[in-house]
């Protein structure tokens, strides 16, 4: 049974993803998923944090809420429609740029339609490090080099671990995306190793699943988020894993899976209830 636990669309996440949330679904069935999470964006809190596209369109944080909401309404129709179909799953990626976000995550997690979010870290020191090059070198420059950013955003992320304790962790080595040697090992680097398997335990502890998020790969990376030693690490730990393309367009739903499969080799993942899914069960129901 094919899934996956992230994706966003055009139509509630404009400028930054193409391609209304129908159709998405609709290309999720036609590959084969069985289960598809509605994940966007959630909205954010001040107008410092908009996005540059987001500016040029003269957007306003005002207007993001209620999208969020138009979003659940029409997911929620949708899921209803496609039910004999796929199993649809709506939540929400949260963010976290600082720590007053976590009152609005509750807020919105406590909505009964939502099944789960996804808790990710987007920025550090405030500053987005997944946006592009020049975004992520203001942030290495307020951290003062290089593997002090990495060191920060993974206390940024135990910090929102902590705080929110999410279903699903979103690509827990996104740091790595704009980084000089984004395939570079981790494990020599004692100071960022220590916090990775801090953060792993945690992840462990709130019996949180771990995604395989393949969008690591279309952008250019060798292996998925995370890499595989961090992957070999929390497997000794014996923490579970879940799949998500990370899709931001028909184009993108179930891209690189196979490639994902070959990096997961014989492992198993779970869906939202844990429920034990076999690596050759995702991978007989997928079609490219």
């Amino acid at each position: 049974m094919a899934f996956s636990m992230h994706s966003h669309s055009g139509e509630f996440c404009p400028g930054h993803a193409k391609d209304n949330l129908e159709e998405i679904i609709q290309t999720a069935i036609a590959r084969g998923m069985k289960t598809f999470a509605l994940t966007e964006h959630m909205p954010r809190m001040e107008d410092a944090d908009l996005y540059p596209e987001e500016i040029e369109a003269n957007h306003t944080i005002s207007l993001l809420l209620p999208r969020h909401h138009s979003f659940i309404t029409h997911a929620s129709n949708l899921r209803t429609k496609y039910s004999p179909q796929i199993h649809i799953l709506i939540g929400f990626e949260a963010e976290w740029i600082r720590p007053s976000y976590h009152s609005l995550i509750t807020t919105l997690a406590s909505d009964p339609t939502i099944d789960f979010f996804i808790g990710s870290v987007h920025h550090v020191h405030e500053i987005p490090i997944d946006y592009d090059k020049s975004f992520y070198a203001k942030a290495v420059q307020k951290a003062g080099n290089e593997e002090k950013i990495f060191e920060d955003y993974f206390d940024a992320q135990f910090e929102m671990l902590e705080t929110t304790k999410p279903r699903v962790v979103g690509h827990f080595d996104l740091i790595r995306l704009m980084a000089d040697e984004p395939d570079a090992e981790l494990k020599s680097k004692n100071g960022i190793w220590e916090k990775i398997v801090r953060n792993l335990k945690l992840v462990i502890e709130q019996g949180a699943l771990l995604e395989i998020n393949t969008s690591a790969l279309r952008k250019g990376l060798k292996e998925p988020y995370p890499k595989r030693e961090i992957c070999e690490e929390f497997l000794r730990m014996g923490g579970k894993f879940t799949l998500s393309d990370d899709s931001h367009g028909i184009a993108q739903v179930g891209t690189n899976y196979m490639r994902a499969f070959e990096f997961l080799g014989r492992g198993e993942n779970g869906d939202l209830k844990e429920k034990a899914v076999t690596l050759q069960d995702v991978r007989a129901s997928f079609r490219e």
